[in-house]
């Protein structure tokens, strides 16, 4: 077998629903490369902390494994997960950082519903009230008991909210319709089938049953013949069109939200809070009605504990019409400076949850240069927390951390050092065990 057909064979083992396929691939990789047989490239400075794995929805299949090999092969110097509603991945992948010597930290994403917001948009497209919302910096797939209600209930809100669609879709399409326990459940390994899933298994189902899928899209999507047949080869664009027509505001499987829908920002913090991660603020691109008064927005969630803030850069600079790319770009620049005004480190990432997007930011690229060192340095801050809080139990949410560094903006700056100063794998760890726990700031930053 060819190195490359042997490099291949073992990344596609990378995303079996096996845990243990995937433990062995893993080891095989890092052997091989150990060995000269499978070339690492060189470390660089860049991080993408905001990669969704197959636990939600991942565009490409990726395991947490998977992604962290991603990072360690390309010299991704930094990774992150982040999943919808579940934190199935979390141990895996900073298990699989830490063999590969990866800095990598772990998050969770859902959305809120906010009634101080209830009349304006914020960054769900046509969900006014309803937010994207993040935890970053958990250590562990286990939660403690007296979180462990609030995890289940976003698992069921969800559940429930998904099979609602499903019904509804199903009677849209019919006689085509899907089974979600059998036809949908299966495409991910945890139980937890997001939108995108919806979207695969009916494409998936009008292919099986329709001779003609073009006629039958284009009646069902309410687009000329002609269009549908454009659109249809394109995997990407065409799965996004589905979604965007028959499941968001206006289409068939489309739920109004509620205060009942989805949880409160305070439900999503006491889980988050409890498992010593940091609350973390969604932003979209600025231009939304809730997001152009986005001085309340922080404020109110700061005020609720929130202490960092989400970007995914390449929607705010990659466009080709101008206006639009210089008035997102503005909007960019806007949120990096406020958010360094208000000590909101910066969680940054591609997603990776739709078909076409990138698999690591262009840090190069001219509009990023602007913004290059915030990001990095808020990459390096959610790694310091993380890899401290799971080695030694002294993270941001720490009473250590607390009694030393009571304001957010001083704490900041010592968990981005100790991120820049730790290196990853076993050397880190080794160095953090021989700190003494009782130290200081200071000492810790001069042992480390």
């Amino acid at each position: 077998m060819s190195s490359s057909v042997q490099l291949s064979s073992l990344e596609e083992r990378l995303n079996h629903f096996d845990l243990n396929v995937r433990k062995v691939a893993l080891t095989q990789l890092i052997d091989l490369s150990n060995g000269g047989t499978i070339a690492i490239a060189p470390l660089r400075d860049v991080a993408n902390l905001h990669c969704h794995t197959f636990y939600s929805f991942n565009a490409y299949g990726y395991s947490p494994s998977a992604l962290a090999w991603l990072a360690k092969k390309n010299g991704y110097r930094l990774m992150g997960i982040v999943d919808f509603d579940v934190l199935d991945g979390v141990d895996e992948f900073l298990d699989s950082c830490q063999f590969l010597e990866v800095r990598g930290s772990a998050g969770m994403e859902t959305r809120v519903f906010l009634p101080e917001f209830s009349t304006r948009e914020i960054n769900s497209p046509g969900e006014p009230g309803v937010s994207y919302y993040m935890g970053v910096g958990f250590t562990t797939n286990q939660v403690p008991v007296e979180a462990l209600p609030v995890l289940t209930e976003l698992h069921k809100r969800a559940e429930h909210r998904l099979r609602t669609m499903v019904n509804r879709l199903n009677d849209f399409f019919s006689p085509v319709n899907i089974d979600y326990d059998k036809e949908l459940l299966p495409l991910t390994p945890g139980g937890n089938p997001t939108e995108r899933h919806l979207v695969q298994a009916y494409l998936s189902a009008v292919e099986r049953a329709k001779p003609d899928p073009v006629s039958f899209w284009s009646e069902k999507l309410g687009q000329p013949n002609g269009y549908v047949a454009e659109q249809i080869n394109d995997k990407a664009g065409f799965q996004n069109l589905v979604r965007s027509r028959l499941m968001k505001q206006g289409g068939a499987g489309y739920i109004d939200p509620s205060p009942d829908t989805f949880p409160t920002v305070s439900e999503v913090n006491r889980l988050t809070l409890a498992c010593g991660a940091i609350p973390c603020i969604a932003w979209l691109d600025g231009t939304s009605q809730g997001e152009q008064d986005i001085e309340e927005l922080l404020d109110l969630l700061i005020a609720q504990e929130a202490a960092a803030l989400n970007i995914v850069p390449d929607r705010n600079w990659n466009i080709s019409n101008k206006g639009i790319h210089d008035q997102k770009v503005k909007k960019l620049y806007e949120i990096v400076d406020l958010a360094n005004d208000l000590n909101l480190p910066l969680n940054i990432g591609t997603e990776m949850n739709s078909f076409g997007q990138r698999l690591l930011d262009d840090f190069d690229a001219p509009e990023l240069l602007r913004v290059r060192s915030a990001f990095l340095d808020g990459a390096h801050f959610i790694y310091g927390h993380t890899v401290m809080q799971r080695t030694i139990g002294l993270g941001y949410q720490s009473e250590w951390a607390k009694k030393h560094f009571p304001t957010r903006k001083d704490r900041n700056q010592f968990y981005t050092q100790m991120g820049y100063k730790i290196p990853p794998g076993s050397m880190g760890l080794a160095k953090l065990r021989s700190l003494p726990l009782l130290g200081t700031p200071d000492e810790f930053l001069f042992m480390v």
